[in-house]
C-alpha cells in the first residue's frame, strides 16, 4: 500500500534535500514527486522557488528516520505521522496566488503534449475555466503572446502523479466523473430500449399487414367460389 505524501512535497523536498544526505530516489519517494523535480531543486533549476518545509516540525518524519535513510542508499523513508488534509468535494482546485500567473502556460503544455486530455480534465487539475483553456487553445488568449508552454507539476500548479493519472485515465477514453458515466450508461440504455419497441412495433405492422393480407385472399377466393355457384346453367345447345 503506498503511503500518503507529506502536506506540502515540494516545500519538504526542499527541506530534505538542503538539510540531509538522503539521495534524490529517497526524497522523491517519500514526497511523491519525480526524481528529476528532486534534481532540478538540487540544482536550483526549478522556475517556482520552494520555502522549505522542515518535515520534523510537523511530526512527518522523525531524526531516527532521517538517519536510517542516510545509511542506506536503498532505505525507503516512512512516514510517522500522516498530514491531516481537508478533502475539496466541490468547486475549483485552489492554487496560490503567486502561481495563478503560470496557469496559462501549464494548460498550454497540456493541450500541446496531450491532445487526447479533455477541457474539463484539464480544468480540474489546474483549477481554471473552460473558457480560459479554449481561448489558449484557439489563441484568441488576451495574453498569448506571453504565454509559452510548460510542465505543470515543474510549476507546481499540480503534482507527477495526478498529471500521469489523467493522462492515464484520458488514454483510456474513461469518463470525466461518475455523473457523467451514468448519465452516458443511461442514454445508451434510452436507446437501445427505443430500439428494441420500434422492431417489435415494425414486426407487429408487418403481422398484421400479413393477416390483413390473408383474409383479403381468403375472402377474394370465397367470392368468386360464390359467384359460380350463382352464375346460371349454360343454354342447351349454346
Amino acid at each position: 500500500m503506498t503511503q500518503p505524501t507529506p502536506l506540502m512535497p515540494h516545500a519538504t523536498a526542499s527541506w530534505l534535500v538542503d538539510n540531509t544526505a538522503l539521495t534524490f530516489e529517497q526524497v522523491a519517494d517519500f514526497c511523491g514527486l519525480h526524481i528529476l523535480e528532486v534534481q532540478a531543486m538540487a540544482d536550483d533549476l526549478t522556475s517556482a522557488k520552494y520555502t522549505g518545509r522542515d518535515p520534523l516540525r510537523s511530526g512527518e518524519l522523525t531524526t531516527a528516520e532521517i538517519e536510517k535513510g542516510q545509511n542506506d542508499p536503498n532505505y525507503r523513508l516512512k512516514m510517522f505521522k500522516v498530514p491531516v488534509t481537508v478533502n475539496r468535494t466541490k468547486g475549483p482546485r485552489y492554487t496560490p496566488v503567486s502561481k495563478r500567473q503560470d496557469k496559462p502556460d501549464g494548460i498550454a503544455w497540456i493541450l500541446r503534449n496531450h491532445p487526447e486530455v479533455s477541457d474539463a480534465q484539464i480544468s480540474k487539475l489546474i483549477g481554471t475555466t473552460r473558457h480560459t483553456i479554449a481561448a489558449i487553445r484557439d489563441r484568441s488568449h488576451w495574453n498569448i503572446a506571453n504565454i509559452t508552454a510548460k510542465d505543470p507539476v515543474t510549476l507546481g500548479l499540480s503534482s507527477q502523479r495526478e498529471l500521469d493519472a489523467m493522462i492515464a485515465k484520458a488514454a483510456k477514453g474513461k469518463p470525466d466523473d461518475e455523473e457523467t458515466a451514468a448519465r452516458l450508461g443511461s442514454d445508451r440504455e434510452a436507446l437501445i430500449e427505443e430500439l428494441r419497441a420500434a422492431r417489435q412495433a415494425q414486426a407487429r405492422i408487418a403481422s398484421e399487414a400479413a393477416q390483413e393480407a390473408e383474409a383479403a385472399a381468403w375472402l377474394a377466393a370465397k367470392r368468386a367460389a360464390e359467384n359460380e355457384e350463382q352464375a346460371p346453367p349454360p343454354a342447351w345447345g349454346e
